[in-house]
């Protein structure tokens, strides 16, 4: 039976505050999980490890399924779904956060956030009036303040309590359960609307976007030595944890000074979204030499402030690269694919950077990122100038 549908269009101040308030819960609860699971919990840190490991999992298998659901099924409940058990999950920490409530609930919430993430960027893919590269900058921009937001308010939170900050999360996705009632409600495409194709339809993924994706699992691997293995390695040269920690809040600053900035050049930089994806992977892979010859902190400043501007310029243009070679009735599920991939290689980035560093050396590890980097973009940048769609440019 086909989807009724309101035929209205998301307005964009709800699809960004959507995803500000998901990101925004996030950030109160993952930053914690080791530190939480360590000296609240009595937990090693090998555990945590494998609970952030399970959590990230969860998500990529919430991203994928969520995707999914969003071609075959209708938009608006595949994000509900999600909501409700994201806000069940956070709502249940608030009374249980011991072992092993914690990581389980914990689990649960990243499969639902998986299913939000994706459905808001499915619903990305549906803006009209804006250019998809508009819209996915501005979407990374929000993902980044809700980071901001999130850890900022933790710290001053987390010294009334843990379940504090559990209920404040659990707020935030209240917040967004009744903003899914007043403007997500209803939002379904007729599945009659591209004559001739099924949502049912086999996803074969272009060989550009499988090296892309690729791309990014391999970024995202290396990138999240930053959240994991970077810290020990700074504390280990006598640098203090508020120094590690200074370096997430220039993180914070140059997105939210720079990303508006690539937004106002939009339609140049979506003319050039090859240039733009080659020119951020490039500066993502020169960060990392630069940590080999930190004998002082401001190495390490500068090694993160290419890392950012790296990020904030190839990322966001990932989404829309792939966008351009999705189909009309797979949207959704592609966008999972691209949220599954950075969230697998934020799985597996503590793992194989442990990996690394105990066979053998920090400084291999920062030699491996830039080479493994580099081989990767080079062969997608390879494929990508054989196999052109008429809308790409350079």
């Amino acid at each position: 039976m086909a989807v009724v549908s309101t035929q209205r269009e998301l307005k964009l101040k709800w699809l960004f505050l959507g995803y500000l308030i998901t990101n925004t819960g996030a950030s109160f609860i993952w930053p914690l999980t080791t530190i939480y699971m360590h000296q609240y919990l009595g937990e090693t840190l090998t555990t945590a490890g494998i609970v952030l490991f399970f959590n990230s999992m969860a998500q990529v298998v919430g991203n994928i399924i969520g995707g999914r659901m969003f071609d075959r099924w209708r938009e608006d409940r595949t994000m509900l779904i999600g909501v409700i058990l994201v806000t069940t999950a956070t709502g249940l920490l608030v009374p249980f956060h011991a072992w092993p409530a914690y990581p389980i609930f914990l689990v649960i919430s990243g499969f639902g956030s998986g299913i939000v993430m994706t459905a808001i960027n499915g619903f990305a893919t549906r803006i009209q009036n804006h250019t998809s590269s508009y819209v996915f900058n501005v979407l990374y921009f929000t993902s980044n303040l809700g980071l901001v937001f999130g850890t900022l308010a933790v710290g001053f939170v987390l010294p009334l309590g843990i379940t504090i900050v559990f209920a404040l999360a659990f707020a935030m996705y209240l917040l967004l359960f009744v903003i899914w009632f007043s403007e997500y409600r209803g939002l379904a495409q007729p599945r009659h609307a591209v004559p001739g194709a099924s949502a049912k339809a086999r996803v074969h993924l272009a060989l550009p976007v499988i090296t892309v994706l690729t791309t990014l699992v391999i970024v995202w691997l290396f990138y999240e030595q930053w959240n994991s293995n970077i810290s020990a390695y700074m504390l280990g040269m006598g640098l203090k944890v508020r120094d590690y920690s200074f370096l997430w809040t220039i993180n914070a600053v140059l997105i939210v000074t720079f990303q508006p900035v690539l937004t106002f050049f939009d339609d140049w930089l979506s003319r050039h979204l090859n240039g733009r994806i080659y020119s951020g992977i490039a500066l993502l892979a020169v960060s990392f030499p630069l940590l080999i010859v930190a004998h002082h902190y401001g190495m390490f400043v500068a090694s993160m402030t290419i890392l950012t501007l790296g990020e904030i310029t190839a990322l966001p243009a990932i989404s829309t690269y792939v966008d351009r070679f999705a189909p009309e009735t797979q949207k959704g599920r592609y966008q999972g694919f691209v949220q599954g991939c950075a969230a697998s290689g934020r799985a597996l980035g503590p793992l194989v950077g442990a990996i690394i560093i105990d066979g053998s050396s920090y400084r291999v590890l920062f030699v491996a990122a830039t080479v493994v980097i580099t081989i990767v973009a080079c062969i997608h940048a390879v494929i990508n100038r054989t196999w052109r769609q008429p809308s790409q440019a350079d």
